[in-house]
């Protein structure tokens, strides 16, 4: 099924409904499945946009459902997710949550409040306990706001050409383009087009094979960028992210950790000697 040919199932299971879909209902109706948008619109909501329809839920009874769908994405993530994050692995727009709270910072307040209005808090203490670490974490100071017409720089990298760490997918690339033979690649060919590069990849004593590899500053921007998983093996990133890829994925902050020159604070993730 063609991505045109995907929109007009979706629009027309939605006539049928009388309403945009649910994916469990739309897999039914259709066959598409959660992976299948994914690869080619980025997510479940972005395929209703795009369709423009858009799931509702801002009424007493969808807020249990707008709960459990948040507190599920905490419990996952074991992090208060941000507004694209949410937007990338919700089953819901951030529309409805930004209605009933009017900011994305009091999500985590109001999920806290409805679990204690109806007896949630043991059954989500998981999630309850961030939300707590979080509310605590508003009251430090804030870092200083970031200069427009500045530069940004990474945490400080050393033993590597690049000086600190990459802050974009350029960034990425040269410091694989440094890193490659450490990690057992020779670059082949590298392109503007999808994907990125080509390469021969050490697989065993005397062996190689070759493998398509896309580059991306982190591993869930693959999906925000449409790529089809079929068109390469392998996801090269700074900073991987994406529990979910389907395909492989080499992490360069963790290959810099493990071959020498940086330290991770765990709490911050920021580089230190």
């Amino acid at each position: 099924m063609s991505k045109e040919e995907a929109m007009a199932a979706i629009v027309a299971c939605a006539k049928k409904l009388g309403r945009a879909p649910k994916l469990a209902e739309l897999r039914k109706h259709t066959g598409l499945t959660k992976e299948w948008l994914a690869a080619r619109f980025g997510s479940y909501r972005q395929a209703l946009e795009a369709c423009g329809l858009e799931r509702k839920g801002i009424g007493k009874v969808e807020m249990g459902a707008l709960f459990e769908d948040w507190a599920g994405i905490v419990r996952r993530l074991k992090q208060i997710p941000t507004r694209d994050e949410y937007a990338g692995l919700s089953k819901f727009s951030v529309k409805p949550l930004n209605r009933l709270f009017r900011s994305w910072s009091l999500v985590p307040e109001g999920m806290q409040k409805h679990a204690r209005e109806h007896g949630l808090e043991k059954s989500w203490k998981d999630v309850m306990e961030l939300v707590e670490q979080t509310a605590g974490k508003r009251l430090r100071p804030r870092r200083p706001a970031m200069m427009a017409d500045q530069p940004v720089y990474g945490a400080p990298i050393s033993g590597w050409p690049l000086m600190f760490a990459p802050t974009n997918e350029a960034g990425v690339l040269f410091l694989f383009g440094a890193m490659a033979m450490q990690l057992g690649f020779r670059a082949l060919r590298i392109q503007a087009g999808y994907p990125d590069c080509e390469a021969m990849r050490v697989v065993g004593e005397n062996r190689l094979q070759r493998v398509r590899i896309e580059i991306e500053h982190e591993s869930r921007n693959f999906r925000r960028h449409a790529h089809k998983p079929s068109g390469c093996e392998l996801i090269v990133c700074w900073e991987h992210n994406w529990a979910e890829s389907p395909l492989e994925v080499v992490e360069l902050k963790s290959a810099v950790e493990r071959l020498g020159g940086m330290e991770v604070c765990a709490k911050c993730g920021n580089g230190r000697g």
